[in-house]
């Protein structure tokens, strides 16, 4: 079976700059992959660039075809079933579903006075976005990725509490399972390369944050603004693609009870064409959640 992965034309040029000044194509895998890119994804993009070099070919400019089946573990969700769903303090209504992977689009997660208090409170707080690099575990910028972004601490302030207990609710999960609240900030050009939010164990600093807490069975996306254009939620294997509105969200389940990942939760944020993107990020883990001291 052929599967498309897309990606940004800025991982093509950060690929080819890569690959002029001799880099290694394993050591440019592994960055992809410490930036949460599934290893089999992020091995199929590197291999296409190698071998498009050594057949004198023009190289993958924002996508490529994977001729390999993918499969995907046996739904557990942890959603509840049902048109609307019940939180700590309110119903959420359900818009649209799918299974492979769970996922659904909801809509009355935040109200527009918490979307403006959250980007606010955020603001002054917000620093670029980094990636881990594979060889010495520091968190950097990379030169594809130009978000900004910070997060909260868990229950940090009033408002921060109350939205970690309805989370919690509508997951499924107790509350001391979820991590804090991540907050980021997509400007014009900006957004992310195909990845997963499963953390792969590949650096110290994975391996460590797995064996505190397990893996992250979950993800909660909320849209904190109305988007001008672009911006989309893309899950290229599932054939979804949701449009940013304020107050909506989408959750996800990246893997089942057994840690397996399904891989068809691999997902991208489209590029901004105009005006800005700010989400709020959710993530539950398989236990509870023990910060990195």
């Amino acid at each position: 079976m052929s599967t498309v992965i897309h990606f940004q034309p800025d991982l093509s040029r950060w690929l080819v700059d890569g690959l002029d000044r001799g880099l290694a194509p394993g050591a440019l895998v592994d960055t992809m992959i410490a930036e949460r890119m599934q290893p089999v994804v992020a091995r199929a993009i590197v291999g296409a660039f190698v071998d498009a070099r050594r057949d004198g070919r023009a190289v993958p400019t924002d996508s490529i075809t994977v001729e390999q089946e993918l499969s995907a573990p046996a739904p557990t969700p942890r959603l509840a079933p049902g048109s609307r769903l019940r939180t700590s303090d309110g119903d959420v209504r359900v818009l649209a579903r799918a299974e492979s992977p769970t996922l659904a689009l909801l809509d009355g997660v935040l109200s527009p006075d918490e979307c403006a208090a959250l980007i606010t409170l955020a603001g002054p707080r917000l620093r670029p976005s980094t990636v881990v690099d594979p060889d010495s575990g520091a968190d950097v910028v990379a030169s594809y990725r130009s978000s900004f972004g910070m997060f909260f601490r868990p229950g940090e302030n009033e408002l921060v509490a109350r939205l970690d207990r309805r989370f919690a609710a509508l997951m499924g999960f107790p509350l001391v399972h979820g991590e804090g609240l991540q907050i980021l900030r997509y400007e014009p050009g900006a957004g992310s390369t195909p990845h997963h939010d499963a953390l792969a164990p590949t650096n110290a600093a994975n391996e460590a944050s797995l064996a505190r807490s397990g893996q992250r069975r979950s993800t909660l996306v909320m849209y904190l603004n109305d988007v001008e254009a672009g911006g989309e939620t893309v899950f290229p294997l599932a054939g979804w693609s949701v449009a940013p509105h304020r107050g909506r969200g989408v959750y996800f389940e990246s893997c089942d009870a057994l840690g397996r990942v399904d891989e068809r939760s691999l997902h991208v944020s489209q590029p901004v064409t105009r005006g800005e993107k700010w989400v709020a990020t959710k993530w539950m883990r398989e236990r509870p959640f023990v910060a990195a001291s």
